[in-house]
């Protein structure tokens, strides 16, 4: 079987609440949960966190909480790998026989099913790879970053590129923070999904990592475009 983990903690410092308030007119997680259904591709979509309020609100949207996630993991400077250890070790626990295991972050208003899909495929056919994940394109090349002193002064990062010409320059990508398919042998022993990993690549007009404020009036702007030019998925 197919499980997906939604790990959504209660404490975000930056932008309080940010996993259950409203967002097009339902908590944000729920956008995450429905990305999981429109999938059609998992026989149980858990919901794994610390808060009686989160797990309240995922059952009525018709995911299961079958345990509360201990506190131990719920600070800030957990990273997502135990967290989705401490998922599957539970539900192997319940007698589940569990082929893949997908995470899939609470705060991703524009995820696409077709895209949890097309990840699951591609995992299915990288066997040197322990996990599959979605990456976007740097806006601009890398090599050619630059750093602010302290007197306002700017100075490149990689002055061996300072005069080459951005085509000429390899690409460069980064997490689409969205989700993230592994084994359970591989959630359970390795923790290092980016070095593991394949990448599947989608465009970076669709993609938003909701930390603060900010964060989220773009990511707002975002789906109202999208959702009424037709580029997302039915909410």
């Amino acid at each position: 079987m197919n499980i997906c983990v939604i790990p959504a903690r209660s404490g975000s410092k930056r932008l309080p609440g940010k996993n259950i308030k409203n967002f097009d007119g339902k908590p944000m997680i729920v956008h995450a949960i429905n990305g999981a259904k429109k999938s059609k591709i998992f026989d149980h979509i858990i919901v794994s966190t610390d808060d009686e309020e989160i797990a309240a609100i995922a059952r009525k949207w018709g995911a299961k909480t079958p345990f509360l996630r201990p506190k131990r993991l719920a600070d800030d400077y957990t990273p997502t790998a135990p967290v989705i250890s401490h998922a599957v070790t539970e539900c192997l626990a319940l007698g589940w026989s569990i082929d893949y295991v997908c995470c899939i972050y609470p705060c991703v208003p524009l995820i696409q099913a077709k895209d949890i899909k097309l990840a699951l495929d591609l995992l299915q056919n990288h066997a040197s790879a322990a996990y599959s994940f979605p990456i976007t394109e740097f806006p601009s090349v890398i090599q050619r970053a630059l750093r602010l002193n302290s007197l306002g002064h700017t100075l490149p990062f990689y002055t061996d590129f300072e005069l080459t010409r951005t085509q000429d320059l390899e690409k460069a990508f980064y997490d689409a923070g969205l989700f993230y398919w592994g084994k359970p042998e591989a959630w359970l022993n390795n923790d290092k999904i980016h070095s593991c990993g394949a990448g599947l690549e989608i465009p970076n007009w669709r993609v938003v990592d909701v930390d603060t404020l900010g964060d989220w009036k773009r990511a707002e702007l975002m789906y109202n475009v999208l959702k009424e030019n037709g580029g997302l998925e039915c909410k």
